[in-house]
């Protein structure tokens, strides 16, 4: 998003910031937007330019804008698509999605590189600005449909792929959301009984004078631990989770251990090695589709899979197709793709409709992505189910023995 340009930029170059504008134009009426310039003075000089008589400039706060997320890029590239399709210009199609968006950071965004392309960039390059939201695999294909005059079309691609990409990673993400969320309430539930419930029943417990159950001695054993640690407990916990997930972000060597690890992961590594064949496979019939060149499109096809194991073989691949290789036996030289899938491959290469044969690669790895995820959900409800019951009603029982054997003996 446009704000100050950040630290590392290049001596000399001028800082730009957000300005929001009113005024009027040659026809009297009022308008208003926002520009990216060096100063007030650049977007009056911009604005008079272009007519309009300036009557207020005010400099925008970056704090306002909201956080831009996957879901909104592919919204705006969908939207966008739409529209040259039916005609609308480059510039008006910007204006009128980025009025649209209710996200004030996406309006922002698309502020910014429509002043971009305004003056003089080439739309793929006005994207290489925000690599944040932008990737290497959207700018190449916007370039290469702004050379072949076939933007609208590659447009309407990528917003198919987004689309597609964005819904696998919502159905691993519903996936795992269940079992997590009903194993941390779980937990709230357990630690409240050891806290507060457990002690209250041990004071009873003491007017008894009688043994206890040993069930019920390791119970209150292990309340007391948690009444006289509960901070350490919490601490320690949410301290190591968010330790793992802050690594798991910015350490390398920890992305390739759980990007290694996630694949051989009971019940869901296959999952998981099904979603990155069906984003390996959309990703390259996307940019094979569009006229990329194969040893081209590979490079960006190894980051958009979204594991370090196929970045890693795809790197291979490409070395190996470089040489002459064809793609179907470089792909079985990596030894990390179903027979199914060098199959289809070797098909699409000998019939010449390679990026089709990769597309319903992709469709049926997306398919198997889905049945197994709704199979997941139906497998772990029981499982929980018998956990919950286990451990609350362990200690549930384990409280009741003592009030038991006095009944007995009563």
């Amino acid at each position: 998003m446009a704000t100050a340009t950040k630290s590392g930029k290049k001596a000399g170059q001028i800082n730009e910031f957000i300005f929001a504008w009113e005024g009027k134009d040659k026809n009297g009426k009022l308008v208003r937007g926002e520009m990216r310039a060096g100063g007030k003075t650049m977007v009056q000089a911009t604005l008079r330019r272009q007519g309009i008589l300036v009557s207020k400039i005010k400099k925008q706060s970056f704090a306002q804008g909201g956080r831009v997320t996957e879901k909104d890029i592919t919204l705006f590239t969908r939207q966008l698509a739409t529209m040259l399709k039916a005609g609308v210009p480059l510039l008006q199609a910007f204006e009128i999605v980025g009025k649209g968006a209710s996200n004030r950071g996406v309006g922002k965004l698309l502020n910014d590189i429509k002043n971009d392309v305004e003056t003089g960039s080439s739309l793929n390059q006005a994207f290489r600005k925000y690599p944040l939201h932008f990737d290497a695999l959207f700018c190449n294909l916007v370039g290469a449909g702004e050379q072949a005059g076939i933007l609208d079309a590659l447009l309407d691609r990528l917003a198919t792929y987004k689309e597609k990409i964005l819904a696998i990673k919502s159905k691993i993400k519903s996936a795992l959301f269940y079992p997590v969320a009903i194993l941390v309430v779980a937990f709230v539930i357990t630690a409240i009984i050891m806290i507060f419930v457990i002690p209250a029943f041990k004071n009873v417990f003491k007017s008894f004078g009688a043994d206890l159950p040993a069930p019920t001695l390791f119970v209150i054993a292990l309340s007391d631990f948690f009444v006289a640690n509960w901070f350490f407990i919490f601490g320690g916990i949410f301290g190591a989770f968010y330790a793992f997930f802050y690594f798991w972000k910015r350490s390398l060597p920890m992305q390739i251990v759980m990007d290694r690890a996630l694949l051989r992961v009971p019940v869901f590594g296959p999952i998981v090695r099904k979603a990155t064949i069906a984003r390996w496979t959309r990703t390259l019939s996307t940019m094979f589709a569009a006229g990329v060149p194969l040893v081209e499109a590979l490079d960006s096809v190894g980051g958009a899979a979204g594991n370090h194991v196929y970045k890693v073989a795809t790197k291979l691949i490409q070395g190996e197709v470089s040489t002459g290789t064809s793609l179907t036996v470089a792909m079985q030289n990596a030894n990390i793709f179903p027979s199914m899938v060098i199959q289809m491959v070797a098909i699409g290469e000998e019939s010449g409709q390679l990026d089709a044969m990769l597309a319903k690669v992709s469709d049926f790895f997306e398919a198997e992505v889905d049945d197994a995820v709704d199979g997941l959900s139906s497998l772990m409800e029981p499982i929980i189910m018998v956990i919950l019951g286990t451990l609350i009603g362990g200690l549930v029982v384990a409280m009741y023995l003592p009030i038991f054997k006095v009944a007995q003996a009563v």
